[in-house]
């Protein structure tokens, strides 16, 4: 089986781990546990911050061991017994320990799966591959949920540990057994190939010092802070307002997953056609529409709506931020570190956004409640305006490397 299908599985069994039990956690706790949506925004807050303060020594890790398929599968293994100990939870500290080990867990995936990809198939591949890889992303959690809406009638809520768990399992042996003379770690760090020198790493300072790395970031923040916990407090409206309130979860799962796909693999090869700043305006402009579909429409049948917008915009942002993150960092060896750093600083909009959404509800109803989580979408958009990108490269390689029949790596970028 050739290098890249196995990022393909890889990818398509951590698409539903990574986050947990992700917007079915909020329904789950509603449910299971009763919990009011402030409690749950406090809890999942609170996680949120935890996982954020890892994000950059997680990605440091990557960079400095290049043991990407090993760390894949401690992630994967982290994420299945967080899960699985949040079963037989109710109280917050069991709750907060349980969600902390899946996030730790969800934290060290993202940069261990992008330097993989990177050592594979190398820089000038990346923007296509990167949109692959979130293809097959989305796909299995549109697997994942398809079998959590069709199991819920059987086996209850819990049926989403369960489907997490085979996921995990499979997860963990696709990245055993891929192929690791594929993997060429000078590749992955933007290093050139045919040299036996070492160069010195980039310092810390000139990461923290990227000015458009900093923008992205706060950007990316404020994204967040409108995206991250909309899906959850939609789950809980339904729990207040309809009937079945984890099918439809599930369903709304499976439309934005349908349409992340074609936008996933559109935006891969879009990035070096049109550029990676105009893929970053279209995701930002589609969230406070989103948001304003939320708050008006309480048939969860139209309420897909506003989820076939939530899969366009979480389509491209999957694609386009660690190709601008390689494009900015490439050669410097901190390219896992840069991508963790920036994971943390739009983490705190991401770990603010259930417990805002949960206090702005309890503050102005469900509709003021969206609302307040569209409006940072617009501040996102105006600094995605201002922000003038990378020098994006378009060099090409004749083959890709992870598909070379023999394993042999093919040249690297160097850009």
């Amino acid at each position: 089986m050739l290098a890249t299908h196995h990022l393909a599985l890889i990818n398509v069994f951590t698409g539903d781990i990574q986050g947990g039990l992700g917007p079915f956690l909020g329904t789950w706790l509603a449910e299971a546990a009763a919990w009011s949506p402030a409690r749950i925004g406090f809890v999942t807050t609170l996680v949120g911050v935890g996982s954020l303060l890892l994000s950059g020594p997680f990605g440091a890790l990557v960079d400095r061991l290049g043991r990407p398929r090993l760390l894949i599968a401690l992630a994967c293994g982290a994420i299945l017994c967080g899960t699985l100990l949040l079963l037989p939870a109710r109280g917050v500290v069991p709750v907060f320990a349980a969600q902390m080990l899946a996030a730790a867990g969800g934290t060290l995936l993202l940069p261990a799966v992008t330097a993989l990809t990177l050592g594979i198939v190398g820089k000038d591949r990346f923007p296509k591959q990167q949109g692959r890889n979130q293809a097959f992303n989305h796909f299995g959690i549109l697997l994942a949920a398809g079998g959590i809406s069709l199991g819920t009638g059987a086996f209850g809520p819990a049926i989403a540990f369960w489907v997490l768990g085979g996921m995990a399992v499979l997860a963990i042996l696709a990245a055993l057994t891929t192929p690791g003379h594929c993997y060429s770690e000078r590749r992955a760090l933007g290093w050139q190939e045919d040299s036996d020198d070492k160069p010195a790493r980039a310092g810390l300072r000139s990461i923290v010092a990227n000015r458009k790395l900093l923008v992205l970031a706060v950007a990316l923040a404020l994204f967040n802070l409108g995206n991250g916990g909309m899906l959850s407090l939609l789950g809980q409206k339904l729990v207040a307002t309809a009937a079945d309130a984890t099918s439809w979860t599930a369903r709304y799962v499976m439309v934005a997953q349908l349409v992340m796909i074609p936008v996933a693999l559109f935006a891969g090869s879009l990035a070096d056609r049109r550029g990676r700043r105009q893929l970053l305006i279209a995701a930002c402009a589609v969230l406070p529409v989103r948001a304003l579909l939320s708050a008006f429409i309480d048939d969860p049948l139209w309420l897909i709506s506003a989820e076939i917008l939530d899969g366009v915009a979480s389509g491209i942002i999957g694609v386009a931020v660690p190709v601008v993150v390689a494009d900015l960092t490439w050669g410097s060896g901190r390219t896992q570190t840069a991508l963790g750093s920036l994971n943390a600083i739009q983490g705190i909009g991401g770990a603010l956004s259930a417990w805002y959404g949960g206090l702005a509800q309890s503050w102005l109803g469900w509709s003021g409640a969206f609302l307040a989580l569209g409006a940072p979408a617009l501040l996102a958009l105006a600094l995605v305006l201002w922000l003038d990108t990378t020098a994006e490269g378009r060099g090409r390689q004749p083959r890709d490397p992870g598909d070379e029949p023999d394993g042999a790596p093919g040249p690297a970028s160097t850009s």
